[in-house]
């Protein structure tokens, strides 16, 4: 299981960055860029250094909590998955591909792919003294566009991305990368109904051409969830202090709400039931709400049951929860 904090190559690069850099100047151009995104904007807006720059102080380490969160549990169902080839689409400044290289030692090769110059350049500019990442390669294209001159990879990672795009390119990005991903495809947006709507479409088509869900579903299954429920989860992160005076914020630590999907080519070897909230932990039991293969179910653990009482109390929001607990 990897950290949901910035490795340390990566905080060393970006504080390098912060010499000199005005907090105050950074946290004006991350709003605005905040507001373009809300507003259902792109990256076509981060288009100085200075910009891509404050994007990635301000959301970095948010978006790599997410993906290494989404890294974990796929490593969890898949153990036997050591891929020695990335694709990251939609890369920005490189963070899916940081996360990637922690979750997976055996990677050896990244390939980057972005249609913003600025956020290539940052990204470049930070893996350079990486160990890991120096010798990536960051081609410049659009996601739903350039995707099919590329070559194949044995993990292909989009975060953040397919909400750019509209419902039929979200579909052909959709059927692109899965022609890509030799083994693995895990495709992370916002936790949010309209991401959640995203990722639920692309599951079901991806599952149609015959992927496989390794997490967080516990099958192929339609999703038994009905609205105004929607899947999701929360990955807790600390801010540094140039993290909170950039989000103008006062708390030391961000929850950071997002959806995925793990897609392979193999059947998974075994299924896990996911915790789908917060479990309440009350005095006489615990109650959990999970996704089975059967559907979604309330799981009742009494305090008297000491052993199975006591592997609940570590269940967490997103958790897998083996059959035998």
């Amino acid at each position: 299981m990897i950290s949901p904090t910035l490795p340390p190559e990566l905080k060393a690069a970006l504080d390098g960055k912060l010499q000199g850099f005005s907090r105050t100047d950074a946290a004006q151009r991350s709003e605005r860029i905040s507001t373009t995104y809300r507003a259902g904007g792109g990256s076509g807006t981060i288009k100085s250094d200075a910009d891509a720059l404050a994007y990635a102080l301000a959301r970095m380490p948010a978006t790599y909590a997410a993906v290494a969160a989404s890294l974990n549990a796929l490593t969890e169902i898949a153990p036997d998955l050591v891929p020695k080839t990335l694709l990251d689409v939609g890369a920005g400044p490189g963070t899916a591909s940081w996360a990637a290289a922690e979750a997976f030692p055996s990677l050896q090769d990244f390939t980057l792919l972005d249609a913003n110059a600025t956020l290539s350049r940052l990204a470049l500019e930070l893996a350079r003294d990486s160990s890991r990442l120096a010798e990536c390669r960051y081609l410049p294209g659009d996601a739903g566009g350039n995707l099919t001159e590329i070559g194949a990879a044995d993990l292909v990672v989009a975060s953040y991305v397919i909400g750019e795009l509209g419902e039929a390119d979200q579909r052909k990005l959709a059927d692109a990368m899965w022609a890509k991903a030799r083994r693995a495809l895990i495709v992370i947006e916002p936790g949010t109904p309209a991401g959640y709507a995203r990722i639920l479409a692309l599951r079901q088509q991806l599952i149609a051409a015959g992927a496989y869900v390794a997490a967080p579903c516990p099958h192929e299954k339609p999703c038994p969830l009905t609205a105004p429920d929607w899947c999701h989860f929360s990955q807790r992160l600390p801010r540094s202090q140039a993290h909170r005076q950039i989000k103008g914020a006062d708390v030391p630590f961000e929850d950071e709400r997002f959806i995925y999907v793990a897609l392979t080519r193999a059947a998974p070897a075994s299924r896990a039931s996911r915790v789908l909230a917060p479990p309440d932990v009350g005095k006489a039991e615990i109650t959990a709400k999970l996704c089975t293969e059967d559907g979604v179910a309330i799981t009742r653990v009494p305090r008297r049951d000491k052993a199975a009482y006591a592997g609940a109390r570590r269940w967490r929001w997103g958790d897998a929860v083996l059959s035998e607990s």
